[in-house]
């Protein structure tokens, strides 16, 4: 028998192998019409890290909370269309007023949208402090989802 919470991970992992793809398939297009990327884009990993962890933990929590509301996974979809047009995936946070902005910082996708930006395109530098943080959040994400997940996970075969 598999152990449950490894699931969400071997999910992580096939999304995180079609990232590297569509990656590697940027960096060509970058090449070809821009030249050689800035040596920033070596700093993606440290920027992409905490989303892993908070995409983790939060997969944890969806997982066993499916068990028990099955309407969970229908409501991922639009949770995030509304994220994606939270965050400056389609627009720059400048192209905002600035009474607007503050509104954009609660989305979890905004900072690694603009440091991913900064890192690959602009070649600016990590805002480490802001990382940090992220990290340390995410970070509890991860542990408050696991520990849900263990938590619930002794009554999914009384569900099923």
């Amino acid at each position: 028998m598999i152990p449950l919470e490894i699931l969400p991970v071997v999910a992580l992992g096939s999304t995180t192998f079609h990232l590297l793809i569509s990656l590697f398939v940027l960096l060509i297009f970058y090449m070809v019409f821009f030249g050689v990327p800035q040596a920033t884009i070596f700093l993606l990993p440290i920027v992409l890290f905490p989303l892993v962890l908070t995409t983790l933990g939060l997969s944890w929590l969806l997982a066993s909370l499916s068990m028990y509301l099955r309407d969970v996974t229908q409501s991922i979809g639009l949770v995030t269309t509304v994220l994606m047009f939270l965050s400056p995936i389609f627009y720059p946070i400048v192209a905002l007023p600035e009474e607007c902005r503050p509104f954009m910082q609660i989305s979890p996708l905004t900072l690694v949208v603009e440091q991913t930006h900064d890192v690959m395109i602009s070649g600016n530098d990590l805002d480490w402090c802001a990382l940090a943080v992220y990290l340390l959040l995410s970070s509890m994400i991860a542990w408050l989802g696991f520990a849900w997940f263990q938590m619930t996970r002794k009554r999914f075969a009384d569900v099923l």
